[in-house]
Parts: structure tokens; C-alpha cells; sequence
């Protein structure tokens, strides 16, 4: 639906991003990777801001308030390549089966939802024990409503799965289309620049927080 286009969008615009033998993917892949754990840091504060607001449930020393904004959040950057190689393949899937454009969204959204529930209550179940005192060492939705085991919360989930759109609809389609207008020379230069950029972020904020 982020077409460089004035046509109505159909079917065959929304497909075809998915292409994992070729460079272009893997080129794409990798910027995302880098832009979103960047952006995901800048996304991030807002989300705790109003959880901090109207759940509590964000800590005054959580170190989103206190770190450099070019510091990387990896899991964003992860999310992206997460997002790109599993709820990409099955959007295509989903929107040549699906008659209209609109159900295919409500299906992926919904899909989305589940994946981002189910990949919630894993790594609460890997990483995330209660110790001996029933405290959670990492996050605790016991006490929250409509949260799963414990683990997951439906609250956030929802909000994971309706960023997962963005990013699958709008986001990386937009990167796609905007590399597929340069020329491949031209684009591996951006490509170098970005990687460059985003190590020179990772460098400098490491040192400044003394890691």
C-alpha cells in the first residue's frame, strides 16, 4: 500500500517483496535491521511514556529515559528481519488468496497478533522463571488485564502486531521501492553508508555508556 504510484493499488503491487535469492533482498533486509534498531529507541519512549501513565508498569531508572539516542535496541532491529522472512511471505500468501485487500489485512493482523503472543510466552517461559519468592526477574503481567500465563500481555501483543502492519504494508515495501528506483551501483553505495552509519552509532553510544 506505499507505492510510488497514483494508480488504485491491487494485488500484484503488494507482492513480490519477498525475493530471498536475490542481493536486493538481503541488501534491504540488512538496512532495516539497521534503521529500526535505531528507530525502534525513538519508538520506544513514547510506548513506555503512556504504559508508565496509565498502567505504571515502566520503572523511573528503565534505561529508555536515560540513554543516548543513537543507542541501538536490537530486538527492533531483530523484529524487522523477524517481521520480513515470516509475516511477509504469509501477507503475499494471504493477499493472492484473499478477494480483497482489506481482508487480507484483517487476516495477517490477526495472525500477527497470535505470532507476536506466542513468541511473548516463549521467551517468558526461556528467560522470564519466577525465582523462588514468585518474583519474575524481567517483567511480571500477572497483575494486568487479559494477560496470558503471566507472560504475555494481549495489551502489548496488540500493539506488536499492529506495528508488524505498518512495517509489512508500508514500511519495508517503501525501503524496497526506493532502492528499486536507484541504480544498483548508486544503492550499494546508500546500502555501505547506512551499515557505516549505524556501526559509527553503535560504537560511540557503547563507549559513552561505558560497555
Amino acid at each position: 500500500m506505499s507505492k510510488f504510484r497514483l494508480h488504485k493499488i491491487t494485488k500484484k503491487d503488494e507482492v513480490g517483496y519477498f525475493a530471498p535469492r536475490t542481493w536486493a533482498f538481503w541488501r534491504t533486509l540488512i538496512v532495516c535491521f539497521c534503521v529500526f534498531s535505531i528507530a525502534g529507541h525513538w519508538l520506544e519512549i513514547p510506548y513506555c511514556w503512556f504504559m508508565d501513565r496509565f498502567f505504571g508498569i515502566v520503572s523511573p531508572d528503565y534505561a529508555i529515559w536515560s540513554d543516548p539516542w543513537y543507542h541501538p535496541y536490537w530486538a527492533y532491529g531483530f523484529g524487522a528481519v523477524v517481521m520480513t522472512l515470516a509475516i511477509e511471505p504469509i501477507k503475499e500468501r494471504i493477499v493472492m488468496r484473499r478477494k480483497t485487500l482489506w481482508g487480507a489485512l484483517l487476516e495477517t493482523f490477526v495472525i500477527a497478533v497470535v505470532l507476536s503472543m506466542v513468541m511473548e510466552l516463549v521467551i517468558g517461559w526461556l528467560v522470564n522463571q519466577p525465582d523462588e519468592f514468585g518474583k519474575y526477574p524481567y517483567w511480571d503481567n500477572s497483575q494486568l488485564p487479559l494477560s496470558v500465563f503471566g507472560q504475555a500481555w494481549l495489551v502489548n501483543d496488540v500493539v506488536i502486531a499492529v506495528m508488524a502492519m505498518l512495517y509489512v504494508w508500508v514500511l519495508y515495501p517503501l525501503i524496497c521501492d526506493g532502492f528499486r528506483l536507484l541504480r544498483s551501483r548508486v544503492a550499494n553505495i546508500v546500502f555501505v553508508v547506512i551499515v557505516v552509519g549505524f556501526a559509527a552509532c553503535c560504537t560511540a553510544s557503547y563507549i559513552q555508556l561505558g560497555l
